[in-house]
């Protein structure tokens, strides 16, 4: 088996397209909404179709099927030869959410000379990473549209908020003391000079641009909108080796699950039903509708079993014994400069490949079994796993993948690709992670 590692003089097409796609994936995804819509677009071009939750499901073999929630989060899945009661489920779950700086509902703020927006921190993000930043601002916005209220979605795209670091000679004793910010005082981003246009009227005006509205500011009637990075995704490193871009936590992993699904080889269709699950509002604990700990997942599968063609006895609980779920979520590399950080024996680097993850207290759901499955998986793609548990004396991290085996009752593993800079407003992976992952995701959806 081979291990990953820096592409250097056969970096081959297939990699180079993998990883473009990724760029262009996270850069049209700039929001959770922003990151569904993208979704959607690519499974509409593989054939997937729309189902909603208000209406009665009816299935047959081989369809293709989703359906959302809220906007930010997506459940689609292909439905199997035979009733998921009796094929079970194959499921790749990731999140479409990220840390970042979110506008508050009255964000205008005017001091000293300037027009500013209040904003609140989303998640734990590493805010010094978000000084010195050309930042724009997106999300949705609810409008008045005659009779209705109706949501879009809104990217900026384009420069619009800067936070300024304070000048070192107002603040030299930051070299001895260290950089210490308040969430509340320092965090608030600059738009323009006092007198500027409010955020409302900001917005009318771009969708007005867009040809998404037409009515006066005082139709904006609500919004969702968040802060992000303007500067491109990209690929560094001196054989192009590193990816740096925003919110590779976690949309690395929904780009490979979604890349997964839509690109299993045609043929003959398995007996399980196989499918992705990407939600929202991981980052702040899944406590939501939409999120991990609500009820999308477990309701979307007992729908799937009971509108499968002829129906199933006790069919949900069949299928969850037949099931499995591969929750991944992005892992942490071994830090060059913080070594001592990580546990001895279990130091993922870049190039590598796929990790996983584990926790005695269940902060991650691997075990034995699952693991063991993953690592089969990996070992029929040709790859070495990485493995990673975090240190006894540090505290770990979790996932959705301990929250959707509890609601559920679906076996997990968690697993995700090798990175540094997590949750930094600019993050660090390996260019030769990527089709890895993509490649043990699909014989996972095949049937390996």
């Amino acid at each position: 088996m081979r291990a990953a590692q820096g592409p250097g003089p056969r970096y081959s097409r297939l990699m180079r397209d993998s990883v473009s796609d990724l760029l262009s994936f996270i850069d049209a995804s700039p929001t959770p909404y922003h990151a569904v819509a993208e979704a959607v677009r690519r499974l509409e071009a593989g054939g997937w179709r729309a189902l909603e939750e208000s209406d009665v499901w009816e299935l047959s073999p081989g369809d293709r099927r989703y359906v959302t929630r809220n906007d930010g989060s997506l459940i689609a899945f292909e439905a199997g030869a035979v009733s998921p009661a009796d094929g079970g489920f194959r499921l790749v779950g990731a999140h479409t959410d990220s840390p970042n700086l979110r506008l508050k509902p009255r964000a205008d703020v005017d001091a000293h000379g300037y027009r500013q927006l209040a904003v609140e921190p989303y998640g734990g993000l590493l805010l010094h990473t978000w000084l010195d930043r050309d930042l724009t601002i997106a999300g949705r916005v609810t409008l008045r549209d005659g009779g209705e209220v109706r949501s879009v979605l809104l990217d900026f795209g384009r420069p619009l908020l800067r936070i300024p670091a304070l000048a070192i000679h107002l603040h030299r004793e930051v070299r001895s003391e260290g950089l210490k910010l308040d969430l509340q005082k320092h965090s608030v981003p600059m738009i323009g000079l006092e007198g500027a246009p409010d955020l409302l009227d900001l917005v009318g005006t771009e969708l007005r641009a867009r040809g998404l509205f037409d009515g006066d500011p005082g139709d904006v009637l609500a919004y969702d909108l968040m802060l992000a990075d303007t500067q491109p995704s990209g690929v560094a490193g001196g054989r192009g080796e590193f990816i740096l871009a925003p919110r590779l936590d976690n949309l690395a992993s929904c780009h490979a699950a979604l890349s997964a699904l839509v690109t299993c080889s045609p043929g003959m269709l398995p007996d399980f039903t196989r499918g992705i699950v990407l939600y929202d509002h991981e980052e702040v604990g899944s406590q939501s509708a939409q999120g991990a700990a609500g009820t999308f997942l477990v309701e979307t599968l007992e729908r799937s079993v009971d509108g499968y063609k002829g129906g199933s006895p006790q069919g949900l609980a069949r299928a969850v014994s037949r099931s499995m779920l591969i929750s991944a979520d992005m892992a942490h590399a071994v830090h060059p400069n913080y070594a001592d950080r990580h546990e001895p024996g279990h130091q993922p680097t870049l190039g590598g490949g796929p990790v996983i993850k584990t926790h005695a207290s269940q902060s991650y759901a691997t075990d034995a079994v699952t693991a063991g499955r993953f690592a089969s998986l990996c070992e029929r793609a040709g790859v070495t796993p990485q493995h990673f548990v975090s240190r006894s004396d540090l505290p770990c991290g979790s996932t959705i993948g301990p929250i959707s085996a509890a609601r559920s009752g679906i076996r997990t593993v968690d697993v995700g690709n090798p990175m540094l800079s997590m949750h930094s407003c600019r993050e660090m992976a390996g260019t030769a992670d990527v089709e890895p992952m993509i490649d043990v995701m699909r014989l996972w959806f095949e049937g390996a």
